[in-house]
């Protein structure tokens, strides 16, 4: 560690719990959080509100977002899923928004989650985590967050996994930024622990590269 702001990078694909996560360690730190895949949700969402398929080119869309794009309610939905996976593979989507999520933490630190934190974004990152799970763990946790409590088994259960399995195949294949574990980055894997336990073990590894440094 060194004098400058702490930055934490948290990554790893969808519904693995990384947001969770970087939430809590950030106010168990008292740092900034920014959740880096509601901006490409909210790009999604202004696609689609505009008419356009967020397959198409998203860049002007990226570059006028405002902070209110990211406040809104509807930005958890299974489109805005399908969405934010097209638009976040367009580079000139992400050349728009990498200077505002740098900016973001530059002067004060903060806990930043996404898929490319620690590959692209920051690079250099403080303590860098890589969480992840089952893709069914992850297709019950995501349908949690959606659906509440109704029981999902069955045929609609194999159809949530090979979603998963999809977003995490286009997220990990495509040229700019891929999906990839940082080289340096500790993996933590969830699908048999409780965000408590995940965030208890997250807290013990940042001492630890505290002291260690």
């Amino acid at each position: 560690m060194t004098d400058q702001p702490l930055i934490i990078a948290v990554d790893g694909p969808a519904a693995a719990g990384k947001g969770t996560l970087a939430k809590a360690l950030a106010a168990r730190l008292g740092l900034p959080y920014l959740d880096t895949g509601l901006l490409y949700r909210a790009v999604a969402r202004r696609m689609i509100d505009a008419g356009f398929d967020p397959a198409d080119d998203a860049a002007h869309q990226a570059r006028v977002l405002e902070p209110e794009d990211l406040a809104r309610s509807d930005l958890r939905v299974p489109e805005i899923d399908r969405g934010a996976s097209l638009v976040a593979v367009q580079p000139a989507v992400r050349a728009a928004l990498l200077e505002r999520q740098r900016v973001f933490a530059a002067r004060t630190g903060a806990v930043v989650d996404g898929r490319d934190i620690g590959t692209v974004v920051f690079p250099d990152a403080d303590v860098k985590f890589f969480i992840t799970a089952s893709p069914q763990a992850r297709a019950l946790r995501r349908h949690r967050q959606v659906r509440g409590d109704a029981a999902l088994e069955g045929e609609a259960l194999r159809a949530a996994i090979t979603e998963i399995e999809a977003r995490d195949a286009r997220d990990s294949s495509r040229e700019t930024a891929p999906l990839v574990q940082a080289p340096d980055a500790v993996r933590i894997e969830t699908d048999d622990l409780t965000a408590a336990q995940v965030l208890e073990k997250a807290c013990e590894i940042v001492g630890r590269l505290s002291r260690e440094s």
